[in-house]
């Protein structure tokens, strides 16, 4: 059994690099198998199809990434700085992949989700699952900032898909362009939006 597990996460961590680094339509599972160091066999024994490891690998990815998530919008911490540490971390794990393989990969679930969203039914539920779940992280922080005075927020679900749209869009046309400098707009953006200005330098902790 524990050794099926690994063979499983290894395709689970495998897939998202693999995607994430090149797209869903360019790789086979033969690519996934090689890179895992698994056969094909026990590929199909753990997942029905290419599709269904993706689905499980995003997943699995987010799981990982939760932490984190919950760290950076811990309710400890002033909302406006919440958020200045948000696109500091998107900024950094953009900039860790151009660092490792020499271009930008953009949002992992915005780019597969944009990819098959006419195509594979189960992909873009997952990714747009995926993409609501970060907007209600922001949602609460806007309202914690409404509360306290710092934003004035009318629909702090709405201003937070608006602010997760615009983090999305920039980082894929960085993608785009492969133009890290394009990241440096990230924050003054979110920022400018929220009709704000950012609270300071924040901490790497995160």
């Amino acid at each position: 059994m524990r050794r099926e597990g690994d063979t499983k996460l290894k395709l689970l961590n495998t897939a998202v690099d693999l995607i994430w680094e090149n797209s869903y339509g360019s790789i086979s599972v033969d690519d996934i198998c090689n890179r895992a160091g698994v056969n094909k066999g026990s590929f199909y024994y753990a997942f029905k199809s290419k599709s269904d490891l993706a689905v499980a690998a995003f997943e699995n990815h987010w799981n990982k990434k939760r932490s984190l998530m919950d760290q950076i919008f811990s309710s400890q911490v002033s909302p406006l700085e919440r958020l200045e540490n948000y696109c500091d971390r998107v900024a950094q794990d953009q900039l860790e992949k151009y660092d490792k393989i020499g271009k930008l990969c953009g949002c992992p679930f915005s780019s597969v989700g944009s990819e098959l969203s006419t195509q594979d039914e189960g992909i873009r539920k997952k990714a747009h699952e995926l993409s609501e779940r970060s907007m209600k992280y922001l949602a609460a922080t806007l309202r914690d900032a409404a509360a306290e005075g710092t934003v004035e927020v009318k629909d702090p679900v709405e201003l937070a898909r608006q602010v997760f749209c615009y983090v999305t869009g920039l980082i894929m046309q960085a993608k785009i362009e492969n133009n890290p400098a394009i990241l440096k707009c990230l924050k003054e953006g979110v920022f400018r939006l929220l009709g704000v200005k950012p609270v300071g330098t924040v901490s790497s902790a995160v």
